[in-house]
Parts: structure tokens; sequence; C-alpha cells
């Protein structure tokens, strides 16, 4: 057993647990609430911008800037992987469509 997947005697996290648990408390409460609501906002009746409104008091333009902010932080991916993951690859997607309609004009 080595000590990245084994506790310590005494129950302490691991350095590795350590640092996963330090970099999301890091994120604030509202970045974490983000994060969590767009894992799971289809839950949530009615539009979303609506429910963006709802829930954080922004617009959605403004969410989304946020929202794309969290996702170039280490942070974020220490407490959503699978969401800014999957996140990240749809944002690298719609880059590439777009130079590709760029550069065809």
């Amino acid at each position: 057993m080595t000590a990245a997947n084994a506790a310590e005697p005494d129950g302490a996290p691991t350095p590795s647990e350590g640092s996963v648990e330090a970099a999301v408390d890091a994120l604030s409460e509202r970045d974490r609430d983000i994060l969590d609501f767009e894992d799971q906002w289809w839950k949530y009746g009615g539009a979303k911008d609506q429910a963006i409104r709802d829930r954080f008091s922004l617009s959605a333009t403004t969410y989304y800037q946020v929202l794309n902010g969290l996702l170039d932080r280490q942070e974020a991916l220490a407490h959503k992987p699978m969401l800014v993951k999957r996140l990240r690859r749809l944002r690298t997607t719609r880059h590439r469509a777009r130079s590709a309609r760029r550069q065809e004009a």
C-alpha cells in the first residue's frame, strides 16, 4: 500500500487528499454553488436563465462569464472534475468551429 492511497495512521488525509480538499476550499461558496448548479441545473423547473436569476441574482451573461472563468481554475477541476472536463471540451469544440467559420469567410 502506498502513501498516495492510504490514510495516515492517525486518520489524517493523505497528502493528495489534503491537496484536493485545500484546492476545493480555495473556491468561494458562490463558485462551488455555481459549479453544483451547472452540474444539475436540469433538475430545476423552468428556464435555465430564470433559475440563474432566481438563485444567483445574476444575468445569464454574467453567470456564463463567471462559469467560463471557473473552468480555467484547478480548484474547480478538483471540485467537479467530470463537469469541468466536459465543459472545457465543449468550449474548445465551439472555439474551433468559430475559427473554422472565420477562415472560410
